[in-house]
């Protein structure tokens, strides 16, 4: 008996604890949620991740569903059920969290790759936002919609994910059957309810659907705007050179960049001489059996105009790659002044750009370093 007391004292402290302090462990778990997956997120068409995901969801889904059905009956009493079950109740809300996290945090890394940083971080302030409102005491007694809303923009996203890699390619029609296919885990526990607990099927359309819709149009209002990023298309790398060589498994990229200016990709400061070609060379990842279109857009920063553009060529690509595939891009005729080059889908949504500087000179002598790629 006084071998055990301690330890059973210690139990008692630590269930004491996460009873006072469930909200902040809840948030706490789902900021580990981010951590944990930063290190574990693999490729977007990788079938584990993908299994994954769905198994996250469906956990998510009973859990939530069940606090629904759960939510104005009598309390539900721990200590007369079995041990699984009562861990279950304890940390129902922790785990739920958990998950959450996990998925929102390999969402916004696949959003972050797929676009520039500012759509990026603002999609990201979008979920810190919403998980304060839903931990926050203001919004407390709306905990369960909120947490549709979470599971929603999960699904949503999943299926955005998912369903251009399922189909090969990307684009508006894709766009809306993905849409479609995010909306059906939610729609398919509302048609349950209202054939089985036809009763709670009221409050269902208000704490599941109304969440769903708002979701919903959230996404298409983004998309209309070109302001959702091009998943699972992505551009690990991309830069301005002075002439692009395909070998036999390799491109030889001739540049003139000091080495020390190791934060450019390629000549960002391009001195042209005459007769030269502007070359711009980008990896982009696409997945297995993945076959589509880019354009490659060149803009020129006019004083009375602002950007303006100059150039538009389209690259076919072929997913499967590892290391993303490797196309190219390049501009004769040019004048200098600052550049940019777009690296956008055929509906205007940007994946990756490269910003750079360039000057006209006469001849002189000179030589290039090469990069393999």
């Amino acid at each position: 008996m006084n071998e055990t007391a301690p330890a059973l004292g210690r139990m008692e402290r630590l269930k004491l604890y996460y009873a006072k302090n469930e909200q902040r462990i809840a948030v706490l778990s789902f900021i580990c949620g981010f951590l944990f997956d930063i290190v574990t997120v693999d490729r977007a068409d990788h079938w584990l991740a993908i299994v994954q995901q769905v198994v996250y969801i469906g956990v998510i889904l009973a859990a939530v569903t069940q606090m629904f059905l759960e939510e104005g009956g009598p309390e539900i009493e721990p200590a007369s059920r079995s041990f699984l079950k009562r861990w279950y109740y304890q940390y129902r809300t922790a785990l739920v969290h958990f998950f959450l996290g996990t998925l929102l945090n390999v969402y916004t890394i696949f959003f972050f790759k797929s676009s520039s940083l500012l759509v990026s971080f603002g999609f990201l302030a979008f979920l810190v936002f919403l998980l304060w409102a839903n931990e926050s005491e203001h919004f407390k007694s709306r905990g369960v919609p909120f947490k549709f809303t979470l599971l929603a923009l999960c699904t949503m996203c999943f299926a955005a994910n998912v369903v251009p890699i399922a189909v090969g390619s990307i684009g508006t029609t894709v766009f809306l059957a993905s849409m479609l296919a995010g909306c059906l885990p939610v729609i398919g526990v509302v048609w349950w309810i209202r054939r089985r607990k036809p009763e709670l099927f009221p409050r269902a359309r208000r704490q599941m659907l109304v969440p769903l819709g708002g979701v919903l149009i959230g996404f298409l209002v983004f998309y209309y705007f070109r302001l959702i990023p091009p998943v699972p298309l992505s551009i690990p790398f991309i830069g301005v050179y002075h002439a692009v060589e395909k070998t036999q498994d390799s491109y030889r990229l001739s540049h003139e960049r000091p080495a020390w200016r190791i934060w450019h990709h390629g000549d960002q400061e391009f001195l042209a001489q005459p007769g030269d070609k502007v070359y711009v060379f980008f990896r982009i990842f696409s997945p297995t059996r993945f076959s589509d279109q880019v354009q490659l857009r060149w803009y020129l920063n006019e004083e009375a105009r602002g950007w303006t553009l100059q150039d538009t060529i389209p690259i076919k690509i072929l997913g499967g790659r590892a290391e993303g595939f490797r196309g190219y891009g390049f501009k004769s005729n040019y004048q200098p002044g600052d550049w940019k080059v777009q690296v956008e889908t055929t509906d205007g949504r940007e994946i990756g750009r490269v910003y750079f500087q360039l000057e006209t000179r006469p001849e002189w002598p000179r030589n290039f370093e090469i990069d393999l790629e």
